[in-house]
């Protein structure tokens, strides 16, 4: 709960949702560091019955209720069945969520999701468990973590945005899609757009040229068109880039989170905010978050290019 906050039975928070690999767990646990260091409480609540291996200090563990290995052992379903079964089994013990929660009474929350689309999606237990935490006067944003790799492929890149559509349509939360692991965004090639085309999601008649020069994608030029014009037409999809490993992309998203969700701390918090991104990046930081990761993009195949002309 923030400082500055009204209501003293308010808490605020963060889902922290997105498919397998993008980063969710990393993110909790960089997230958990970086509002320490500027003295926010903070809990990690784990909902990921299949997260074993956590590097970030938590605090309430599903694992205390029901964990995905024995579903799979015990009813015999897979992997999906068995976290839609979580899900559900969690939904239908309310009680046990409340128990735990109430013991950080004060705290700032971090809700480790699970990595499968389908619950963001379609179905609707966890939907449900989101729904219950606000009657309980949590005041949370939905953090969807994408894996920013995505972006050098343009069919690729056309997926997520559809999913990340449905997803906020479905969960029905305050919103901030987030390209993930920007510091490893050099590795897998080289963008077709500049970096701010990607996260503003601008004009996407051009990317739909660049897929219709693949021989493959020329043929279904008309069903990429639409998708396009579907999420154009609801103009809610948009990208903060985050590297964990730097303060100021951290920053970047913690503000645009506390914005969505409506957290206002206090002065010793700011305070201690400047503090920290001073001796991070210097007094004076007026850079956009998406500017300094695109810089570093540029100059990275900026080398990479003197690097070929010296080889021949």
């Amino acid at each position: 709960m923030s400082e500055g906050s009204k209501g003293s039975s308010l808490a605020f928070g963060q889902v922290v949702i997105g498919p397998p690999g993008s980063g969710k767990t990393t993110y909790c646990h960089g997230m958990q560091q970086f509002m320490g260091r500027i003295g926010r409480k903070v809990t990690v609540v784990n909902l990921d019955p299949a997260n074993e291996a956590m590097p970030y200090q938590c605090a309430v563990d599903i694992a205390e209720l029901i964990t995905l290995s024995d579903v799979m052992e015990n009813l015999k379903l897979g992997p999906n069945g068995g976290l839609i079964y979580c899900m559900e089994y969690l939904e239908a013990n309310f009680d046990w969520l409340q128990e735990k929660l109430a013991a950080f009474r004060g705290h700032y929350y971090l809700f480790d999701c699970p990595g499968q689309v389908e619950l963001y999606t379609h179905h609707g237990a966890l939907k449900n468990v989101f729904a219950q935490l606000a009657k309980w006067n949590f005041r949370l944003a939905a953090v969807h973590l994408v894996d920013s790799h995505y972006c050098t492929d343009p069919g690729k890149f056309i997926s997520v945005l559809c999913t990340s559509l449905s997803t906020m349509l479905h969960v029905e939360l305050p919103h901030v899609n987030v390209l993930s692991k920007m510091d490893l965004i050099e590795q897998y090639g080289k963008l077709a757009f500049n970096l701010d085309y990607y996260t503003e999601v601008l004009d996407l008649s051009y990317l739909v040229d660049h897929l219709a020069s693949d021989p493959f994608f020329s043929n279904y030029r008309r069903l990429n068109e639409k998708l396009v014009e579907v999420i154009e037409d609801y103009s809610l999809v948009s990208f903060v880039p985050l590297n964990v490993q730097d303060k100021e992309s951290m920053r970047q998203v913690m503000q645009a989170v506390d914005k969505a969700n409506g957290y206002s701390f206090g002065d010793q918090e700011h305070r201690n905010l400047e503090a920290l991104m001073s001796a991070a990046v210097g007094a004076d930081f007026h850079f956009t978050s998406t500017l300094a990761v695109q810089e570093k993009y540029v100059q990275s195949q900026d080398k990479a290019v003197e690097e070929e002309v010296m080889d021949l």
